[in-house]
């Protein structure tokens, strides 16, 4: 079958999975689950052998230490992760259906503003191979048909999760053709031009994949080419809580998008709070990249000298998905926001301080898609908000933004149901008949009464 062929089955697919209740959508990934728990030795094989190529690839300099943990599927938890992820999206509520607007234009024409799913989804992804479970539960909730393509340093991994999708929903009422695995590299380009069929293309990996893809598609892009965090050190911020939260935003992970890459430091806490920041982040090895200030301050501790390097203009740009940590001194909090609005990719930052109004001030003027007041931004993260899983983190202003579950990939239509009414018959006018506009007090479409009051 050809490429075409497999996007426009993915199509056809979509319009039966979009009129399934729910019941069959959760019990479809109910099945996954199934089969992830029962295959859970051979995926982890397949892994290891994706593993043990992409280390000589990476010591070979062909590919980064940031891939490579992004890869491992048996490290932290994460296949247990990814398991429960598809439990926790089988046990959020239906996001279609769902009545945002209701409005009686007269007797018997209601009009209801509904929530229904996007339609093709094309996911393109780098490593990560639990993205190939985390997407399909989510596409199957949703009513979405998706397109998985994958890279070719998880060419076994993608192997074994395919199957482990492909026997899960032989079992289900959701058509196996609603969810498509590609792995070709040269299929990329090709897959870009289907506008016909897909809907919305979802990048998941570098920033070079995701200005190509941008570069070269009519098909609209959601998703985010880099996650340069920030965050900003007020001058009155307990010294404490920010050795905690910068900790834990460099290092919990940090080849995560959601690791903080850059830090502002108001020039009254260069010798009161950023020593003891320093400190901390010397325990984890994690070198600093130093305005001239900030430097002067910090060559003075023996634990930290020797992990101190001059910074560069380019630094402040720059994603290091890497224990490396870019500092910058501001003079004011308007200094800040002016640096972070200018360099920032509009993914997650946040703002360190005791001061709510000056929190306030920060997450008002701070242009992007997750702020914060005294918290790491690790929290960037669909499983943490409560989504189940995410699809992946927009920086787009349409549509949605930040972590995306579910109700990113829903949008809505409208639906007008009448009884035989002509618009020629409403207007302005001795003739016409004026419309009523009241408001319907409906939350889910199942709940319409057809009846008049």
């Amino acid at each position: 079958m050809s490429l075409e062929a497999n996007v426009k089955t993915a199509r056809d697919s979509f319009i039966t999975l979009q009129t399934l209740s729910v019941k069959d959508r959760d019990e479809a990934l109910h099945v996954i689950v199934e089969e992830l728990t029962s295959k859970k030795d051979a995926i982890l094989k397949a892994n290891i052998e994706d593993m043990d190529a992409a280390k000589k690839q990476n010591e070979a300099g062909k590919l980064s230490s940031s891939m490579l943990k992004r890869l491992d599927l048996s490290t932290s938890g994460k296949y247990e992760s990814m398991v429960q992820g598809v439990l926790d999206v089988k046990n959020l509520e239906d996001p279609l259906g769902r009545v945002t607007y209701g409005c009686r234009l007269d007797d018997k024409l209601d009009l209801y503003r509904v929530s229904c799913p996007v339609g093709v989804l094309l996911v393109i992804f780098e490593a990560r191979p639990e993205v190939i479970i985390n997407i399909t539960a989510l596409a199957i909730k949703s009513g979405n048909a998706v397109v998985l393509k994958g890279g070719t340093e998880s060419t076994k991994s993608f192997a074994a999760m395919s199957e482990v999708v492909r026997s899960a929903l032989s079992k289900t009422k959701v058509p196996q053709g609603a969810v498509q695995l590609v792995q070709n590299r040269e299929e990329v380009a090709q897959l870009l031009q289907f506008d016909r069929y897909i809907d919305l293309v979802i990048p998941r990996g570098s920033d070079k994949l995701v200005r190509y893809i941008k570069d070269n598609t009519k098909i609209p892009v959601l998703g985010h080419a880099d996650g340069l965090c920030s965050m900003y050190l007020h001058d009155d911020a307990d010294k404490d809580l920010a050795v905690n939260v910068v900790f834990d935003a460099k290092t919990d992970y940090p080849a995560g998008c959601n690791a903080v890459e850059t830090l502002l430091v108001h020039e009254n806490a260069l010798s009161t709070v950023l020593p003891s920041v320093a400190e901390k982040l010397s325990q984890a090895s994690v070198v600093l990249k130093c305005d001239s200030r900030s430097y002067e301050i910090l060559e003075k501790i023996p634990s930290v000298a020797n992990l101190l390097q001059h910074s560069t203009e380019e630094d402040y740009d720059t994603e290091f998905l890497d224990y490396v940590l870019a500092i910058k001194t501001v003079s004011s909090l308007e200094e800040a926001m002016a640096h972070i609005n200018t360099h920032g990719s509009k993914h997650t930052d946040c703002i360190l301080t005791s001061s709510e109004s000056t929190a306030n001030k920060f997450m008002s003027g701070i242009d992007a898609s997750g702020v914060y007041w005294n918290a790491s931004t690790r929290f960037a993260d669909g499983f943490r908000y409560g989504f189940g899983t995410e699809v992946g983190i927009s920086t787009n202003k349409i549509h949605a933004r930040g972590p995306m579950g579910l109700e990113g990939l829903t949008i809505y239509k409208y639906q007008l149901r009448g009884s035989g009414h002509i618009a020629s018959a409403y207007g302005v006018g001795p003739s016409k008949i004026p419309f009523k506009h009241e408001p319907l007090n409906v939350h889910h479409i199942s709940e319409v009464n057809r009846l008049e009051d």
